[in-house]
């Protein structure tokens, strides 16, 4: 048996949002810890993805699994897969998510419930039944992504702020209900990464210069920046680590 806390050898982990981006970096940087990976994403190849490939050059498996987190009965029917199955779900990484940009005043309903069934109520449906199975087992490790808009209120984001803040809550509320059973629940809330939800903002050149004067680190961030924090968070490390959201922004919030 390993010595080393942060070993996640044998652990089975669900990555949401695994096609690109955050979820890639971290689908591939478990699978170097030791774990299994099942990839979910809307527009995730059924084989011969680059996370597949990044995963299985690991040495571990990789399964992929196609669903759009904006439709309920799909995610209700992924929900039901996993928690069904034979071998558990050791760790839960709820990362998928979207964003739509648009002012408040002219902020649609459609793009609102958009943003909520993507951001929050996909996330909890699947986090409730993976979750009970966890309790159950007495053991688990759950990771939402939150945001520096768990904390801040934003420009032009009104559905993806309201999500991100009730993303935080969440983790609490569930920390409280699940930590006594043996179920870590915890957020990572990413700064401002190189992503393709913040292309809009890396293209701005008043933005872009206005986000880099706040940022001590003087750089954006890259998904690789979130790794190590998430596999703190899903590892024996963080066994008394309960209902935190751990900011990795280059300062920006200290700021």
């Amino acid at each position: 048996m390993s010595t080393n806390p942060f070993d996640l050898t044998g652990r089975l982990a669900v990555v949401t949002g695994a096609s690109r981006g955050i979820g890639r970096a971290i689908a591939h940087a478990l699978a170097q810890a030791g774990a299994d990976i099942i990839g979910v994403s809307a527009n995730l190849e059924s084989s011969g993805s680059e996370v597949e490939k990044e995963v299985t050059a690991t040495g571990h498996t990789f399964e992929a699994i196609q669903t759009d987190f904006a439709d309920p009965t799909a995610v209700t029917a992924l929900s039901q897969d996993l928690a069904g199955r034979t071998r558990p779900i050791d760790i839960l990484i709820n990362n998928a998510g979207t964003i739509r940009r648009t002012p408040a005043a002219d902020h649609s309903d459609t793009d609102w419930n958009h943003v909520l069934q993507v951001n929050l109520t996909a996330q909890f449906t699947l986090t409730r039944a993976l979750g009970a199975r966890m309790i159950a087992r007495g053991y688990g490790k759950i990771i939402f992504t939150a945001s520096l808009l768990s904390y801040q209120g934003g420009i032009t984001v009104p559905g993806y702020t309201a999500t991100k803040h009730a993303i935080a809550g969440l983790t609490k509320a569930l920390a409280n209900e699940w930590a006594p059973h043996g179920v870590n629940v915890n957020a990572i809330a990413p700064g401002y990464i190189t992503t393709d939800n913040t292309q809009a903002l890396q293209d701005d050149p008043q933005r872009n210069a206005a986000i880099l004067a706040r940022i001590p680190a003087a750089r954006w961030g890259t998904p690789h920046d979130l790794t190590g924090a998430t596999i703190f968070l899903a590892s024996d490390a963080a066994a008394y680590v309960h209902g935190t959201i751990l900011p990795i922004d280059g300062g920006w919030l200290a700021r």
